[in-house]
């Protein structure tokens, strides 16, 4: 027959001597403490002396005890640290984004006003002003150079008028509607500009070459007059362009042809003024009097 599985303390010897070791030792306890109460109320030197040992023989445990906790705490506070640090990392990161972004737009702006300013201080000196534009789109994918601007015949625009920017000649009105108007650029290549050079007034004429540039070209046959640098400015022959308009500058001499960029381009340019027709055409009059201007195109 198998032993029970639960047995009694008494039926252990080692049991037995296990709950008597453990009465004695509460007891001893008990008694020690009675002991240490009556030292401390007879003889308080004693018991200081007393408790100074048992400081000296527990500060070791407690010292090595307070550092293993102390690592354990250092340990989870660097885990909790590493963690921490790559949150605030892609906080940085988001907020650094913000940053440039706002960086960005506050530049925009700051062209925006720029831009405007010296488009202010251009109306204030060009008295002649018909009216003033956004430039909404232009043709940069074909040879033919072409730009829309946002103002057209209800404000004065016709057909032959320059269009130039601050910077300087843009090119001339081809087509005018009611509230828009198409702008032929100076680089197209069947646009020509009479120019002068600003160093010694040389004459020369400006033709577009379709590619965003012009070619110069001198009236005189001869030596070639350009030098790398040199700027040009309209002369007023003609009677479309008004004399002293910025036109371009000289960026490359390939033996008798001259390659110059325009100053102004619709695509660094927001807005553009247009300009009457520096002298209109002068035809007779039908009835044999004074000859009279032309009539601007509608």
């Amino acid at each position: 027959m198998a032993p029970p599985r639960n047995r009694r303390p008494g039926s252990s010897r080692r049991a037995q001597y296990g709950l008597f070791f453990g009465y004695v030792v509460a007891v001893g306890g008990v008694l020690f403490a009675l002991l240490l109460l009556l030292v401390s109320i007879v003889d308080p030197r004693g018991f200081a002396a007393i408790k100074g040992a048992a400081m000296d023989v527990t500060t070791p445990v407690s010292s090595a005890g307070r550092s293993v906790l102390r690592g354990i705490t250092d340990f989870g506070t660097g885990i909790g640290d590493y963690f921490r640090a790559g949150s605030q990392n892609a906080e940085l990161r988001a907020r650094l984004q913000t940053a440039e972004a706002q960086a960005v737009q506050a530049e925009a702006q700051r062209l925006d006003n720029q831009r405007l300013r010296q488009m202010l201080q251009l109306r204030e000196t060009a008295t002649d002003e018909i009216a003033v534009g956004r430039i909404v789109s232009s043709s940069f994918d074909s040879p033919r150079r072409f730009a829309i601007l946002a103002v057209g015949g209800s404000s004065g625009v016709r057909i032959g008028q320059p269009v130039r920017a601050p910077e300087g000649l843009i090119g001339r009105v081809l087509l005018a509607g009611r509230h828009s108007a198409q702008v032929l650029l100076i680089v197209d290549p069947s646009s020509t500009v009479p120019v002068r050079l600003v160093r010694d007034g040389t004459p020369a004429m400006a033709v577009g070459r379709g590619d965003g540039t012009l070619e110069l070209r001198t009236l005189e046959v001869g030596v070639n007059p350009f030098r790398r640098g040199d700027m040009l400015v309209t002369s007023g022959v003609g009677g479309i362009y008004p004399p002293g308009i910025p036109v371009a500058q000289v960026i490359g001499i390939q033996g008798e042809v001259t390659i110059a960029r325009p100053l102004a381009t619709p695509a660094r340019v927001d807005y553009a003024l247009v300009q009457p027709l520096y002298e209109p055409a002068v035809v007779p009059r039908s009835d044999g009097g004074a000859a009279e201007p032309a009539a601007e195109a509608q």
